[in-house]
């Protein structure tokens, strides 16, 4: 049984997951793995309750699940990754004069994924409990195959296939240079540094860009961005979504949470563009159409991220899907306090999950719910007007260094440099953040296996 003391913290902690993240969703481009995944894992070497660490993770990622359409709604403008499939309905909205409407039903719809996800989750995952130990004696050729079907389901899958092996190669490669100059004992895995170097690849390989001469003369010259935001009629009374969704919303929107949270092992932008066009597909009215695709897609992409973090993190203990291996590794991963034998899965009870989603699903919801929906316009002026996207940036590639040098000294952070130039390369190529993360989990397996063959 829970003790007073440790409530406290978990209620402490999904406040302040669910307020860092409420502002944090508003600002545009943030990527989910890159906000969330290096906060995580700083909470977890801490050595914080792992229960208080999983509800402020929850909090976060509702809250952040919740205010990333705001953007998209005033500016056009994707405060998320997972955002970008609706700017295109937003935009619609927009042009008719709806952004309050749009913010308001993207809210809504991610409420709902939020309620039907928490139980599809915990229940699939208690189904999944008794076959985890076969599940768990084939765990390299399981995300050796992730690798594989992931990069299948990628546009540019040929590509993303052809990069399996030489990437293992260089992950794997560098652990053993590691070992022959004795920077980290023989058979320790640097893994934590070479997973955030994969998640700010991109910005690796664009700030190494500004350092060529003829590449930044090329670079376009913008003035300051102009962003105007249209004044909204402000919501009155407190915000009820089974009020603001009509039943035809409601009911797309509970019925895409629903496939969504039962395909936590598939893409998350994939699934929310496919299943959220499917639903709105046959309907002619631009506006009406629009606000089905948002309502649904936004319940879709909060249950994908809630059930692809849970089911995984209860009934197995490894990480399975795309979320689990991105913003929620740290929950399972995170050398010396959680290795794949020893995380979350095993250290807490079934109580103790539900408990922690509950508390972090609840203050979440009625934290940020409430605020985005009566304050959404002074939100997104506040954030776009005095907080920079380069600056959050910043702060997370410090955090990244800072964390590579704890690895494995001055040399690791020339080693995450290198993997975070590959894998921005090959972002930019168009193989996605799945498989590169299941290729740095499953590099040993497959070094070892190429070289058994030779």
């Amino acid at each position: 049984m829970l003790d007073a003391g440790v409530i406290m913290q978990m209620l402490l902690a999904a406040v302040g997951g669910t307020l860092i993240y409420t502002l944090i969703g508003i600002a545009p481009g943030t990527d989910e793995t890159a906000v969330l995944a290096p906060v995580t894992l700083v909470l977890v070497l801490t050595g914080l309750e792992p229960i208080v660490i999983l509800t402020f993770f929850m909090a976060a990622i509702i809250a952040k699940k919740l205010t990333d359409s705001i953007p998209v709604a005033v500016a056009g403008v994707p405060g998320g990754v997972m955002a970008a499939p609706m700017v295109e309905h937003a935009i619609v909205l927009k042009k008719h004069g709806k952004s309050d409407l749009s913010i308001r039903k993207m809210a809504s719809g991610s409420v709902i994924g939020t309620i039907v996800a928490v139980p599809v989750s915990l229940l699939l995952a208690n189904i999944l409990v008794p076959y985890a130990d076969q599940i768990q004696g084939y765990t390299n050729q399981i995300l050796f195959g992730g690798a594989i079907l992931l990069a299948l389901m990628s546009k540019n899958r040929w590509i993303a296939l052809a990069s399996i092996v030489p990437f293992a190669i260089l992950i794997q490669g560098l652990r053993h240079l590691y070992w022959g100059v004795g920077v980290v004992p023989e058979g320790t895995n640097v893994f934590i540094s070479f997973f955030l170097g994969i998640t700010i690849g991109p910005v690796i390989l664009t700030l190494f860009e500004l350092l060529n001469k003829d590449k930044r003369k090329a670079m376009n010259r913008y003035d300051n961005k102009t962003i105007a935001l249209r004044t909204e009629h402000s919501q009155k009374g407190l915000p009820n979504p089974f009020k603001i969704l009509t039943q035809q919303e409601l009911s797309m929107s509970t019925l895409a949470s629903f496939f969504g949270s039962l395909l936590f092992v598939l893409s998350p932008v994939g699934i929310t563009i496919l299943l959220g066009e499917l639903v709105s597909a046959r309907v002619k009215d631009p506006v009406k159409k629009s606000t089905l695709a948002i309502s649904s897609m936004d319940a879709l992409t909060n249950a994908s991220y809630i059930s692809g973090t849970l089911i995984p993190l209860i009934a197995l203990g490894i990480p399975l899907s795309p979320v689990a291996i991105g913003p929620a590794n740290a929950l399972f991963n995170a050398p010396p306090v959680f290795t794949l034998e020893h995380n979350m899965h095993h250290l807490l009870s079934k109580t103790d999950f539900i408990w922690a989603v509950v508390i972090g699903a609840v203050v979440a919801i009625v934290i940020t719910y409430f605020i985005i929906v009566k304050y959404a316009q002074q939100i997104c002026r506040f954030v776009f007007k005095w907080i920079p996207h380069e600056a959050m940036l910043g702060l997370f590639f410090g955090l990244v260094l800072l964390l590579a040098h704890m690895d494995g000294g001055l040399i690791n952070i020339g080693g995450v440099l290198l993997i975070g130039l590959v894998a921005g390369f090959m972002h930019r190529l168009g193989i996605n953040y799945g498989v590169q993360f299941m290729v740095l989990y499953a590099a040993p397996w497959i070094v070892t296996q190429l070289a058994g063959l030779s």
